[in-house]
């Protein structure tokens, strides 16, 4: 009975692992069809895809562990096995490259200044890369945060004493080098400055551009990219020890099988 634990748990978490995917795979499908942004739509293929993954390798952990169908559990293992490698690649390189990088403190503002230039180069390639900039910018552009911000009607006292996102901070307002003159917080009266920030001439008070083609504004979706892959790698090392935890039952669960196989083929053989 204890000999044969390994497959039930096997099977158990895979069956688990194969109902968490049936809601994944659903809300693809629903973006997919329903989508209506280009955020949302952005999003389709990768959910759709990490639901059909978890679909097919939890069916084929359940079907070999509880049916005993070796092959398909060395398949099954050897996925996990390459899951477990590419996560433990993907965390290691989400602290290296996340590892550069912070906002700038502003004297007598509640709010950070962001630059590009102080993220690593590969983060920096991705955003400034016009194809990736376009959907990212679509994506800030819906969920309305600048608008949001907008609609605060804060004063000129209030609003420096705010404590701003780095997407507020980088995409709705000007650089305050620029030196402009505050009307609201995504309304300012270009002023002559002499600073040389290419982001005081990009910056304009149409809505639908304030600073969303700034440098800074880049910079601002890094400062929150790296925040949030911090979390990820945090995660990932916690999902990472539950896969090895999976991995190494699943192994003994393939031992059993092989003994059985083993079993039965001897038995046959003795007793035509």
């Amino acid at each position: 009975m204890a000999v044969r634990l390994s497959n039930n748990l096997v099977g158990v978490l895979n069956f688990l692992t194969f109902l968490l995917s049936i809601p994944i795979l659903g809300g693809g499908i629903w973006l997919a069809t329903r989508g209506s942004t280009d955020c949302e739509k952005f999003l389709q293929g990768p959910v759709i895809a990490l639901g059909v993954f978890l679909m097919v390798v939890s069916l084929a952990g359940l079907v070999g562990a509880c049916c005993r169908v070796t092959w398909l559990l060395w398949v099954y293992l050897l996925v996990m096995f390459l899951l477990i490698v590419l996560l433990f690649c993907f965390t290691i390189f989400a602290f290296v490259v996340t590892n550069k990088g912070a906002g700038e403190a502003v004297s007598g503002r509640g709010y950070k200044e962001y630059r590009l230039g102080d993220y690593s180069n590969w983060l920096q390639k991705r955003v400034d890369n016009n194809k990736n900039w376009a959907k990212i910018r679509s994506c800030l552009m819906d969920s309305k945060v600048c608008k949001r911000l907008g609609e605060k009607n804060q004063t000129f006292a209030q609003f420096y004493q705010d404590n701003l996102s780095p997407i507020q901070s980088g995409c709705c307002k000007p650089p305050a080098e620029c030196g402009f003159t505050y009307q609201n917080a995504t309304s300012w009266i270009k002023t002559t400055t002499n600073s040389t920030n290419l982001d005081c001439s990009t910056w304009n008070n149409d809505q639908s551009t304030l600073c969303y083609d700034c440098q800074s504004c880049k910079a601002g979706v890094l400062a929150n990219i790296k925040k949030d892959w911090k979390k990820v790698a945090i995660v990932n090392i916690i999902f990472l020890i539950f896969l090895i935890i999976v991995y190494s039952v699943g192994c003994c669960a393939f031992r059993n099988n092989r003994r059985d196989n083993d079993y039965h083929s001897g038995w046959k053989g003795g007793y035509p």
